[in-house]
C-alpha cells in the first residue's frame, strides 16, 4: 500500500475500530484497579528532546513511561528538567511515528518495505554511486552526539567518505571559529562567581539548559551585575540589571568600541597581555579609530553608556565576563558573526579573565576509554577533499569539521553531490531558504533518513529507516565537561513500541555487512561501552543501573597555556592570515548593510524555552503552551505599530526579498523600533504534523535568503530585511 497522509489516517481509523471490537466484555474498572496497584519501575536514561541530552530518571508503570525527572548525578540536568523533556515523552507513543522502513514511490508518497529490501537496495545504489562518482559525492549529516558520531563517521570513513556534517552552521559555527582561533577553544562562563557580566544576544531562558540556568539564577540572586544587549528584551534581559536594545548586526561595533576605550584608559590587564598574548600592538592599532561616539551612530547605544560598560568591565576584572554565548548575536547569524566572536574573545583577554574564578574557565571533560585497535581496527580517516569545501583554500578554510549542509544542497543542484545520509537532523526545515534546501535534497540520486517522525527532510527522502525512540534503545556512554563533569548513557527503559524499528547502531552494522566493511564493526554496543568505562571502577551492568555519574575534576584555575598554535592568546592570528583573512579583528557591517529604507525592518529570530527548533511544535502539551500564551506572533515596537495603524493581534503581511507570509503581531515596547522578531520553532511544512498545523504562523527560514559566510561557512540566519503591511 502506498503510504500517504490520507490513507495513514484511514488505516489508523480501521485499527481503532478493530480495537473497539476486541474490548467487548472488557471491564475498565477492574483493569483500572489493577493498573493503579502496579509497581513503578525507575530507570536512568538521557533525554532526547533537544541536543543537550540531560540525564534523567524515567518512571515506568504498566509497561508505559509516564514521567521523567532530572538525574542528580548528571552534569547538565543536575536534578532538573525543562518543559521539553516532559513533553518529549509523547514522541514515544506518537501514532504517526515511522513504524517500518519506507521507500519513496511518488511525491511525498511511500510504500512500506522489509528491512532486507531497504538495506539491500540502499547498499546497491550507494555502491553504484561510489563506483561511478567517487566518495567525494557522498556525505553524512547528523546532530553530533555520541552514538551518531561514532557509528556514522566510522561507517563513512570505511567507505572513504570525508564529508561529515552537523547542524553547527545554523547554530554556533561562527562563535566557535572566532574563539578557537584566538584562545584555542570555547570556555565556560563562571557566572555564579562573576561580579559583572555582559551578555550579547544570549538568552538562557530561550535556549535553555538547566545547569546554565542554575548559574544564571545564582548570579541574579547575588551581587553580580548583568547587562543584556539584545534588540529584543529576551527572557534573561527581563530579569537583568539593564537591557540595552541594539541595532541587529552591530554588536561588533559595540565590542570594538568598548575594547578600544579599555585600552585607551589603561583598564586592561597589562600583565596578562604582555606575558600570555601575542599581537596586541597590531590589534590595538587596528581598532584605535573605533570610538564610543562612532559606535553610538552604528548601534543606537549612547557613547556614555559604552564608556560606562568599559569602565565597569575593567573595574571588575578578572571577575568580569563578556559571555561567550552559544548562538545569540554571533553564533551563526550575520555576515560579521565570525568577527564579532573574535572581538568578544579579544575583549575577554583584555580583562585577563581566562581560567580565573568568576571569568572564563576551560573545564576539562572526563576521559573515556577506547576499543582495542588490534581486535577492533578502525578505518583510516580519508584525506580526500571534502565536497563542502571545508578546509579548502579559496572556499571555507576556517569552517572547522562541522561541515556545511546548506552549501552541499547547492552542490546537489549543480549535480556534483550525489548522496546524503541524515540522522537526528532536519536540515531542510532548519536552514534558511526552504526551497533551496528542498530542491537540493530532491536533486540527490540517493537520500536516506534515519528518523522516528516524518520531518520535512524525511518526506523528501528516497528511503526512511525507522529508529526506535530514545526510551527504547541503549546508546554509547558520553562525557560532559563543565563545573560538574559527568559521564552518562541512554539505557533501554521500555521494550520497542513498534517491533520493526531499530537502533542506529544496529542499522549501520547491517548496512556495513552488505557493503563489505563489516570488519570495522566486529563488536557489540556492550563491548564498546565496556571499553569506554575502562578508566572507571565500575562495571557496565552497574553503570546501566546508575545511568549518570559525576566525575571530580580539578578546574584549571590560573592555567595560562592555551590550545593555540603559539600557546598564548592570539590577538594576531596567523591562521586567519594564512587563510587570506585579516590577521586582526576589525569592523565589518552586516550583509544587509547599515542604510535601510524607511519602511524596512531588520528581521531577527530566537528560541523559546518550551520548544526545540521545529522538532517539538507537534507535541500536544508543548503546542498547548504556545496556544495558551499566544507566543506564535511577530513582535513589533508599539510606537511603530501606532504609526502604521496596527493593533495587538492584527494580521500583517511580512515580505522579504525571498518570500511573503502572513502572521499575527505582538505589539510591545520590548523590541528595538527598527526590528521585528519571530520565534523560530514554528511553521512546519510536513503534512504529518497535525498539531503544529493548528498554529497559524510562519517560520523565519522562509524569509531569510540562502547565504554562506566565507570564513566559518555559517548560514547567516538573520540577514534579512522585511516590510510590513496590515492585512
Amino acid at each position: 500500500m502506498k503510504l500517504t497522509r490520507r490513507n495513514l489516517l484511514k488505516k489508523s481509523g480501521q485499527l481503532a475500530g478493530a480495537l473497539a471490537l476486541s474490548l467487548k466484555g472488557f471491564n475498565f474498572f477492574d483493569w483500572s484497579a489493577e493498573a493503579q496497584e502496579a509497581e513503578i519501575e525507575k530507570a536512568p536514561t538521557l533525554c532526547n528532546t533537544c541536543g543537550t541530552q540531560c540525564g534523567a530518571w524515567a518512571y515506568v508503570k504498566n509497561g508505559r513511561v509516564w514521567k521523567v525527572e532530572g538525574h542528580e548525578e548528571d552534569g547538565r540536568s543536575q536534578g532538573k528538567l525543562c518543559a521539553r523533556s516532559h513533553g518529549g515523552l509523547r514522541w514515544v507513543y506518537d501514532s504517526d511515528r515511522i513504524k517500518e522502513p519506507l521507500k519513496r514511490v511518488g511525491e511525498e508518497e511511500f510504500e512500506p518495505i522489509s528491512w532486507d529490501q531497504a538495506l539491500d537496495e540502499i547498499a546497491e545504489k550507494l555502491q553504484d554511486i561510489l563506483h561511478e562518482y567517487g566518495p567525494r559525492t557522498v556525505g553524512f549529516g547528523h546532530y553530533p552526539r555520541s552514538t551518531g558520531t561514532f557509528y556514522g563517521e566510522r561507517f563513512m570513513h570505511a567507505l572513504g567518505v570525508s564529508t561529515v556534517c552537523t547542524h553547527n552552521t545554523s547554530c554556533n559555527a561562527a562563535r566557535n571559529a572566532g574563539f578557537i582561533n584566538s584562545m584555542g577553544g570555547v570556555p565556560d562562563a563562571d557566572l555564579a562567581n562573576s561580579k559583572y557580566v555582559l551578555m550579547i544576544g544570549r538568552n538562557h531562558g530561550g535556549g535553555i539548559r538547566t545547569d546554565q540556568m542554575k548559574k544564571v539564577s545564582k548570579a541574579l540572586a547575588g551581587d553580580t551585575k548583568i547587562v543584556c544587549v539584545d534588540p529584543r528584551q529576551n527572557d534573561i534581559a527581563k530579569l537583568a540589571d539593564e537591557w540595552l536594545p541594539i541595532v541587529p548586526g552591530t554588536d561588533l561595533a559595540l565590542v570594538l568600541a568598548i575594547s578600544n576605550y579599555i585600552i585607551e584608559e589603561g583598564l586592561y590587564d597589562e600583565e596578562f597581555v604582555e606575558e600570555h598574548a601575542i599581537g596586541f600592538e597590531d590589534y590595538a592599532d587596528n581598532i584605535s579609530r573605533i570610538s564610543p561616539d562612532w559606535a553610538e551612530q552604528i548601534t543606537d547605544i549612547p557613547a556614555d553608556k559604552i564608556k560606562e560598560i568599559a569602565e565597569e568591565l575593567g573595574g571588575n576584572r578578572p571577575q568580569a565576563i563578556v559571555h561567550p554565548s552559544w548562538g545569540g548575536a554571533f553564533g551563526a547569524v550575520y555576515a560579521n558573526s565570525d568577527e564579532t566572536a573574535r572581538a568578544v574573545s579579544c575583549l575577554n583577554a583584555l580583562l585577563g579573565n581566562i581560567n580565573q574564578e568568576g571569568g572564563l574557565i576551560f573545564h576539562p571533560t572526563p576521559e573515556l576509554g577506547e576499543l582495542d585497535s588490534d581486535k577492533h581496527p578502525a578505518p583510516e580517516v580519508p584525506d580526500t577533499r571534502r565536497a563542502d569545501g571545508v578546509g579548502v583554500m579559496g572556499e571555507f578554510p576556517l569552517a572547522g569539521d562541522h561541515g556545511l549542509p546548506h552549501y552541499l544542497m547547492e552542490k546537489a543542484k549543480e549535480g556534483t553531490f550525489k548522496s546524503m545520509f541524515i540522522r537526528h537532523h532536519n536540515p531542510v526545515r532548519n536552514f534558511p531558504d526552504y526551497d533551496h534546501m528542498a530542491e537540493g535534497f530532491k536533486s540527490l540520486e540517493l537520500s536516506v533518513v534515519f528518523e522516528i517522525n516524518m520531518t520535512e527532510t524525511a518526506i523528501l527522502a528516497d528511503y526512511i529507516l525507522p529508529e526506535c525512540s530514545f526510551m527504547e534503545r541503549e546508546e554509547m556512554i558520553s562525557a560532559v565537561g563543565g563545573p560538574k563533569a559527568s559521564i552518562g548513557m541512554r539505557t533501554e527503559v521500555i521494550p520497542k513500541v513498534y517491533e520493526e524499528t531499530k537502533s542506529f547502531d544496529e542499522i549501520i552494522v547491517e548496512l556495513a555487512e552488505r557493503l563489505d566493511i563489516g570488519e570495522y564493526f566486529n563488536f557489540t554496543l556492550d563491548d564498546l561501552n565496556e571499553a569506554l568505562l575502562e578508566p572507571y571502577d565500575i562495571s557496565l551492568e552497574e553503570f546501566k543501573e546508575k545511568g549518570s555519574m559525576l566525575v571530580d575534576l580539578e578546574p584549571p584555575i590560573g592555567e595560562t597555556d592555551l590550545n593555540t598554535r603559539s600557546g598564548d592568546f592570539e590577538f594576531y592570528s596567523e591562521v586567519y592570515e594564512h587563510a587570506g583573512r585579516s590577521a586582526v579583528v576589525g569592523w565589518q557591517p552586516p550583509a544587509v548593510g547599515m542604510n535601510i529604507e524607511e519602511d524596512e525592518f531588520r528581521f531577527i529570530t530566537g528560541k523559546e524555552g518550551f520548544h526545540s527548533h521545529t522538532a517539538t511544535a507537534n507535541i500536544p502539551s508543548l503546542a498547548q503552551i504556545t496556544k495558551d500564551y499566544d507566543t506564535n506572533r511577530l513582535w513589533i515596537n508599539s510606537s511603530v505599530a501606532e504609526e502604521m495603524g496596527i493593533e495587538d493581534g492584527d494580521k500583517v503581511k511580512v515580505e522579504s526579498s525571498l518570500a511573503a507570509r502572513e502572521v499575527r503581531v505582538k505589539v510591545t515596547e520590548r523590541i528595538h523600533p527598527g526590528t521585528v522578531f519571530m520565534p523560530s520553532g514554528y511553521g512546519n511544512r510536513t503534512p504529518y504534523y497535525e498539531k503544529s498545523q493548528e498554529i497559524d504562523t510562519l517560520n523565519p527560514n522562509d524569509l531569510v535568503p540562502y547565504r554562506t559566510s566565507n570564513i566559518s561557512g555559517h548560514a547567516m540566519r538573520q540577514e534579512a530585511l522585511v516590510t510590513l503591511e496590515k492585512v
